[in-house]
């Protein structure tokens, strides 16, 4: 009796733990093949001439795949790193090993719905299969009390009924071992000059340094709860909240860690804060938003090239936006800490999203993309979902209180160490 292969195809999911493409096929198969592909659409240029993915965001994406292959290579196994089209490159790796099936993470915005539509023609054509799986979300959606056509449009009515009526489920088991067949190039990570882009310069500023990977990541969700002091926001009066966050975001964006491990992990401990879970129904509720209403509510970013042609006005004011020269301090300190390290708070960002919305009246779109480019925990469905919001297309303005925002952009203090323009220090080491 011949062997049985399944290809593991990686997208936003590059973990071992609580990962049940990973688990299931390897109770189904004698061999699993697993694939990371980098794919050229995603480091284009853009028509603004700016590139799709920042140099930030790609070295995160490039440590956290060099991790996956670290920790897949302890089990005994192997991650195969190719640069081109999957439509393409998952095909003739089937064929080239025999595969029999191919799993792999549903996705819900139109990009990469679309790069997995192109993949399963592709296999069909080889009479292959490409089967779907549901693990991006804390509540699964076969659990949801409504299905995706009813789900309420209302975040506070979302959240009060999914809390009420639906449990979240037990993270998946991690797989005792991982047997691959005999592979013959496992192909090299790429370097970011290879995917058309310069190494980023890390600023002396930052108080924050994100490395990628499924084991930066769960070292960071432990210390959220060193000591028992679980993370948590303050409002202080006339100033932005203390950024005690949790900064999980980077790793939930690329699924080094799942939104159930954090659930669990808040629920194991007795003085648990509620705003991390609250954090999670964020998410839950932009992905299944974008799964129920698709480019009809959220405009996705390669649609931009559709939008009207900006005013010279509009274009002068998105500049002074994005290179933080408003001359409001608090959002031109948010907007150089963003370009200096491709992450601000999420206080700030629904700050500086809404002075560019609602101050400068400039299409929301541009501003969506423009987060895109630059944030390294960039999730599309959480990102185009709060744009969208803050645009003024949620159906209930009694959300808004969740977002706490209660100061306009002029009344709050700076952000004390970017008001000036960023501090190069020392070329990244990738790349």
């Amino acid at each position: 009796m011949s062997e049985r292969t399944i290809l593991v195809w990686f997208r936003n999911d590059l973990r071992i733990h609580d990962n049940e493409i990973l688990l299931e096929a390897t109770r189904k198969a004698d061999k699993i093949l697993p694939v990371y592909c980098f794919d050229p659409y995603y480091f284009k240029t853009t028509t603004s001439g700016s590139p799709k993915t920042g140099n930030f965001r790609a070295r995160f994406l490039l440590e956290s795949v060099a991790d996956l292959r670290k920790n897949l290579r302890e089990m005994g196994a192997e991650l195969i790193i190719r640069i081109g089209n999957p439509a393409e490159i998952l095909p003739q790796l089937a064929e080239e090993y025999q595969v029999n099936e191919v799993y792999h993470h549903r996705e819900v915005a139109d990009e990469e719905t679309t790069i997995s539509e192109q993949v399963e023609t592709a296999l069909w054509k080889i009479k292959l299969n490409l089967k779907h799986f549901i693990g991006h979300t804390l509540y699964h959606k076969e659990d949801l009390p409504f299905p995706i056509k009813d789900i309420p449009d209302s975040f506070s009515t979302f959240k009060k009924k999914v809390e009420r009526d639906s449990d979240v489920r037990p993270c998946a088991a991690t797989p005792d071992a991982i047997h691959i067949p005999a592979i013959t190039d496992a192909g090299e990570l790429p370097t970011l000059q290879q995917l058309g882009l310069t190494g980023p310069v890390d600023d002396l500023r930052s108080a924050n340094k994100f490395t990628g990977g499924e084991t930066a990541g769960l070292n960071r969700l432990k210390e959220c709860f060193l000591n028992n002091n679980p993370v948590n926001v303050k409002v202080v009066r006339n100033a932005a909240p203390a950024d005690n966050s949790s900064k999980l975001s980077p790793w939930l964006a690329l699924g080094c860690i799942s939104l159930r491990q954090v659930y669990w992990e808040v629920k194991s401990h007795p003085h648990h804060t509620d705003h991390l879970i609250l954090e999670l129904l964020w998410r839950d509720y932009f992905r299944f938003m974008f799964k129920k209403h698709g480019q009809k509510l959220y405009k996705p970013a390669n649609f931009i090239d559709e939008t009207p042609l900006a005013d010279a006005k509009e274009d002068e004011l998105f500049e002074a936006w994005k290179t933080g020269n408003t001359g409001v301090p608090f959002i031109d300190a948010s907007m150089h800490e963003l370009n200096a390290t491709g992450y601000i708070n999420n206080y700030s960002r629904q700050m500086v999203a809404g002075y560019l919305v609602r101050n400068l009246e400039v299409n929301w779109v541009k501003g969506a993309a423009y987060f895109e480019e630059k944030l390294i925990d960039y999730s599309p469905a959480s990102n185009w979902g709060n744009w969208a919001f803050i645009a003024g297309m949620a159906h209930d303005p009694r959300d808004n209180r969740y977002f706490n925002i209660n100061k306009q952009a002029s009344e709050l203090e700076t952000k004390g160490m970017f008001v000036d323009t960023w501090l190069p220090v020392a070329d990244s080491a990738i790349g």
